[in-house]
């Protein structure tokens, strides 16, 4: 089924790059926090200098969602203005592809340094670090200065670093503005890709189409209402998830596909709108408005509802870019994260927007023909394997039975549709509202969890592993992601990232988050993560670091990976 899948995003969408190769995920936190975006320096990351006996400690601490780059520290020790030579011992850090300096060692929460092979004489020591906040911050390199005395065994932190204090503050407002700049950029790149995913292309297309039947200049009106419908929408779906995190719910982008009730809708009106396309029946102009005239007012109110629906059929699909827009919104107050989703949706209404825009581009399309009807149906067969996939994802969460249900809703449904077109319009309807109502109750029930507790995930095995000399490739997953459906086909899936795999002693090893699982959520938030795929690499040294990579994968840089 995968592959079957596979085969209609290559063909409609083409390659997809992932921006967590330029920009890192933040660490997901309640979409309501009212607290302060970014702490002052000072407060962000704290340092103390002790005795250890004949050597000196550094220990310091970062606050929660900062890191400190390990390869950023300088520490330089002066006797009477000439350098002398210190030894310095770091603690393992822990990998990060990093957006400034790429794949870097970092320290979350804090660390501490050891500093030996001290001059016997009193001497001056400087400590440069720089850090930067999972939110997207910055702070430019800081140095603090001490007076140390091995003899008296004194330690006196100097006030030079107060100016520099303040004026790290004022840089890092006008960094953190630029990040927020750069995070909706990404959102809406990963909003315009997503009408290229095989759920979205064939109601924009539609939506393209029935510009040709319209008058001059009225276009331009339906693509705001149409953009509108979109970015209302996304701003409601990001309302949703706000109001779930403020309530407890450790959730992410695609939790609603976590619910097999809704993902068996979901696939039902993508059947629905699959026998639509092939002519079958035929939906009211307020809904797709193909041959429609747009200037009346259902055609407008159709415009706006084309763009509810662009958003709705949208939910199985996580394109491009995306994951880092969501996941910074996921650290940010509620203002901020509205803000990010209405650029998701103001980049997938773009290309309607633009037609509209310059009707040049319209005029170009061919006049109204028996072209538009073949074209109208060959779009349904995306929507038709869309809706198939969707119920196979079902089977994977209910078992054979829900998928059964679901597949004797699409007849319930049909039956609907045929007594409609008879005339028997209230019955077609009683007919439509029970099926879908006994979907909803059939799927909701206890039964209908197919999934064991013994069937989920365990982190300890990930340690079991390393502790048996083995190295461990973490590949969380799930069945609706379309992106690990990608990766697992043309990667990781492949005989020479298997082969590769048994060369080096790997075991593969798969967390799947098709269904609701806390020890999976717990560790997508442990490596700053709001969604999938997530792939990590433990090494069988318990004391190397694991190492997390992009979200899309290529079979160059796995074997990278490994010869390392």
């Amino acid at each position: 089924m995968k592959p079957f899948l596979l085969l209609v995003i290559l063909l409609l969408a083409g390659p997809a790059y992932s921006a967590d190769d330029f920009f890192s995920a933040p660490k997901p936190v309640a979409f309501g926090d009212s607290a302060p975006t970014f702490l002052p320096v000072e407060e962000a990351y704290q340092s103390q200098l002790l005795w250890n006996e004949q050597n000196l400690l550094l220990n310091w601490t970062a606050a929660e969602g900062y890191y400190l780059y390990k390869e950023r520290f300088a520490i330089k020790a002066s006797l009477n203005g000439k350098p002398v030579d210190i030894a310095t011992d770091f603690d393992a850090g822990k990998l990060k592809q990093d957006p400034n300096f790429g794949e870097t060692e970092v320290y979350y929460h804090g660390t501490s340094i050891t500093l030996s092979e001290l001059p016997p004489n009193p001497f001056t020591l400087s400590v440069t670090s720089q850090g930067c906040a999972d939110a997207g911050l910055c702070y430019p390199p800081q140095t603090q200065y001490y007076h140390v005395d091995p003899q008296q065994r004194l330690v006196n932190q100097t006030d030079s670093t107060s100016t520099t204090t303040r004026s790290v503050t004022l840089s890092g407002e006008t960094e953190g503005n630029h990040a927020l700049w750069l995070i909706l950029l990404f959102a809406a790149l990963g909003g315009a890709i997503l009408n290229l995913m095989p759920c979205v292309f064939p109601v924009l297309g539609l939506k393209v189409l029935s510009f040709t039947n319209t008058n001059e200049g009225s276009p331009l009106k339906h693509g705001f209402i149409y953009s509108a419908g979109v970015v209302s929408s996304f701003v409601l779906v990001a309302g949703v998830l706000i109001a779930l995190q403020q309530a407890g719910q450790a959730i992410g982008w695609g939790f609603q596909l976590q619910t097999p009730w809704f993902v068996a809708l979901l696939a039902s009106l993508f059947f629905v709108l699959a026998l639509n396309l092939f002519g079958l029946f035929e939906i009211g102009g307020s809904w797709m408005n193909v041959g429609s005239d747009l200037s009346r007012d259902k055609g407008y109110r159709g415009s706006f509802f084309t763009g509810v629906l662009a958003t709705v059929v949208a939910s199985p699909c996580t394109a491009p870019f995306m994951g880092t827009a969501v996941g910074f919104a996921a650290s940010q107050p509620a203002f901020i994260a509205l803000l990010v989703f209405a650029f998701i949706g103001m980049g997938m209404a773009l290309p309607v927007l633009l037609l509209t825009l310059f009707p040049t581009g319209l005029r170009k399309l061919p006049k109204p023909g028996n072209w538009m009807i073949t074209l109208r149906q060959l779009l349904g067969f995306p929507l038709l394997a869309t809706a198939i996939w969707l119920a196979w994802v079902i089977g994977r969460q209910t078992g054979a039975n829900g998928m059964a249900i679901t597949h004797l809703t699409w007849l319930l449904i049909g039956f609907g549709l045929w007594l409609h077109g008879h005339g028997k319009k209230i019955l077609a309807a009683l007919t439509i509202i029970a099926s879908l109502a006994g979907l909803v109750i059939s799927l909701n029930s206890p039964s209908s969890e197919s999934k064991l507790a013994s069937d989920q995930f365990n982190k300890s095995e990930i340690q079991r592993l390393r502790e048996n000399g083995q190295n461990v490739f973490l590949d969380v997953t799930a069945d609706w992601c379309i992106t690990c459906a990608a990766n697992e086909t043309l990667v990781l899936n492949t005989k020479t990232i298997r082969d590769a795999f048994i060369k080096h002693n790997v075991h593969y090893l798969i967390a799947d988050w098709t269904r609701y699982d806390p020890a999976i959520t717990a560790l997508l938030a442990e490596y700053q993560r709001n969604g999938i795929p997530l792939y990590v690499y433990y090494p069988a040294d318990l004391s190397a670091t694991a190492i997390m990579l992009p979200q899309v994968l290529t079979k160059p840089m796995i074997i990278e990976l490994l010869n390392r």
